[in-house]
């Protein structure tokens, strides 16, 4: 099995190749758009030279295709079983002010092909890669996100005040399972990696159910309010009660589906030819491609309130067909 780290490096500093959502849409575009340019620039730094230098002039026109012809092993690098796309090169990475001059938030969501017994290991693999990306020794807030689990204002009564209520969504996973998960959120909070921890999408009966599995309360609960609907009154005097701090966001539930990796990285005109075609058509690697996990961080510079650094690190695991 080998473990894909896919990343967009710090999008800030990319082109208008990089598409910026508005704050008001939900999309995952920002994601894919800025693992697109990843992948692309970095090819570019091995593109056959047009004048014959081995770099192309200032002159040159910009590269625009996607270098099909340039083996993946160019570009990519690996330790043991991770394969890193692209290569990433720590040293060069790192924010432009001491640490304590940056709010840095991180969000990690657990995808439907992550299982309960490996999101421990993965929560702390995935802000090892923020935290060497970064240089930085901790992060303000983690919030974590897990798969199936979507906020929705019309199940909240606002007339009982956060009464338990008796309907359930079905894709909901279990509670324990998720307090689970949340021992590895604490570890990382009693370790001071994380300085704060939060969930997102929980309804005052769902933090009604999960706050007595926990040692450690969350501080922060994120949701997405659907079309700017008034937060339920329920959820806001549970989350008051519970000195939760209640934030929304506009993020997709599944935000990098099992096609949507291998567009990414297949063969077809917008892939970046590491995986291989159909019936081991190329060079690229065999098998079924699961993503696990994807990590979203953000570094606001405090005095000013300027992202300085924002970007993405996902895993997908790729198993023998």
């Amino acid at each position: 099995m080998t473990k894909l780290i896919l990343s967009t490096s710090n999008i800030m500093n990319g082109g208008p190749s990089i598409l910026r959502r508005p704050a008001s849409e939900k999309s995952n575009v920002e994601l894919i758009n800025g693992l697109r340019s990843s992948f692309l620039l970095s090819k570019q730094a091995f593109a056959p030279p047009a004048n014959g230098s081995a770099y192309p002039s200032p002159s040159s026109p910009p590269i625009k295709h996607s270098h099909p012809c340039i083996p993946y092993t160019k570009w990519t690098s690996r330790e043991k079983d991770r394969l890193f796309i692209p290569s990433v090169d720590f040293a060069q990475s790192g924010l432009a002010e001491e640490r304590s001059q940056y709010d840095i938030t991180v969000k990690l969501f657990f995808l439907p092909n992550t299982s309960a017994s490996k999101r421990c290991r993965a929560a702390q693999d995935a802000i090892d890669l923020v935290l060497q990306e970064l240089h930085v020794p901790s992060i303000d807030l983690l919030i974590v996100s897990f798969p199936g689990v979507s906020f929705d204002a019309d199940d909240e009564d606002e007339e009982d005040e956060y009464e338990p209520h008796s309907t359930q969504n079905g894709q909901d996973e279990g509670l324990n399972a998720m307090a689970e998960t949340w021992k590895s959120l604490e570890y990382l909070h009693e370790k001071g990696v994380a300085l704060q921890i939060g969930l997102s999408e929980f309804g005052s009966e769902r933090l009604q159910k999960f706050l007595p599995r926990t040692k450690i309360k969350p501080s922060v609960d994120q949701i997405n309010v659907r079309d700017c609907c008034v937060v339920p009154k329920a959820l806001i005097l549970y989350a008051k009660q519970e000195k939760i701090e209640l934030l929304t966001h506009n993020d997709c539930t599944n935000v990098l589906p099992s096609g949507t990796v291998r567009e990414l990285l297949g063969t077809d005109e917008k892939g970046a030819g590491v995986l291989a075609g159909p019936g081991g058509s190329s060079d690229g690697i065999e098998g079924e491609v699961e993503p696990q996990w994807v990590v979203k961080y953000t570094a606001v510079v405090r005095d000013r309130g300027v992202i300085e650094n924002k970007g993405y690190f996902a895993m997908a695991e790729v198993r023998d067909s």
